[in-house]
């Protein structure tokens, strides 16, 4: 049976509202101030500058990226603020929003997901290949799309993130497939198709709203991909 992957954020689900707003929200909430458009901007330089973690073969995030995220809210606060923000702040405020971002509720799934997952479902072996930690399984439970897939399988523990080889080596394994009958879709040109395209996997971009999952069903049923 063919397999068909899917990136999760971006690609299934979304967030409910801008990240930079709900920074800001949060961080009101904990008597500090500051504008959402100066966190989006350093949200956007933070995360393009930080390195993703990379564990030694076989070994998984020992705390499931928890502290990865800690360092990017501290460092994206301070961009923002000009100044570090003390631990006694920074803690707490980190916390509120780790657990916010746990919730189903912070995250809306595509209009598209479901009618497409329900259709491929029948005929291909779907799974999660994600660079995202623990809390992801909650989040699709919550939509309930984790029915749809055989494995959802994360970067916290695979300890490697997309574009990594390993990402897609370890999919294969679990999912006893082979690159040339596997297909992975996602919306990062690097991580998603990049990626994937180096490990010998055919690739679908989602580009809403020209390339959406309802395309992606359509080039299946029309045999545009050989493997359908």
């Amino acid at each position: 049976m063919p397999l068909i992957s899917f990136d999760a954020a971006g690609t299934l689900v979304q967030v409910s509202e801008p990240v930079a707003v709900t920074y800001a929200r949060y961080a009101s909430g904990h008597d500090v101030q500051v504008e959402a458009a100066a966190l989006q901007s350093a949200f956007r330089a933070v995360w393009g500058r930080l390195p993703t973690p990379l564990w030694p073969e076989g070994q998984a995030a020992p705390d499931d990226d928890r502290s990865w995220w800690r360092h990017l809210v501290e460092e994206v606060f301070a961009q923002a603020i000009g100044r570090p923000l003390p631990q006694t702040v920074i803690g707490p405020l980190f916390e509120a929003l780790y657990t916010h971002f746990a919730q189903p509720e912070a995250w809306t799934v595509y209009d598209d997901v479901r009618p497409a997952l329900s259709d491929l479902v029948r005929d291909h072996a779907l799974c999660v290949l994600s660079n995202f930690d623990c809390r992801l399984r909650t989040i699709l439970a919550g939509h309930g799309l984790d029915r749809f897939f055989q494995h959802i399988i994360l970067s916290s523990e695979v300890g490697a993130s997309k574009p990594h080889p390993r990402m897609f080596a370890t999919t294969l394994r679990m999912l006893n497939a082979q690159a040339e009958m596997s297909l992975h879709v996602g919306d990062d040109p690097r991580c998603d198709i990049a990626g994937a395209q180096a490990a010998g996997w055919h690739t679908f971009p989602v580009v809403r709203p020209e390339s959406g999952l309802d395309l992606l069903v359509e080039k299946i049923r029309a045999g545009t991909f050989w493997l359908a």
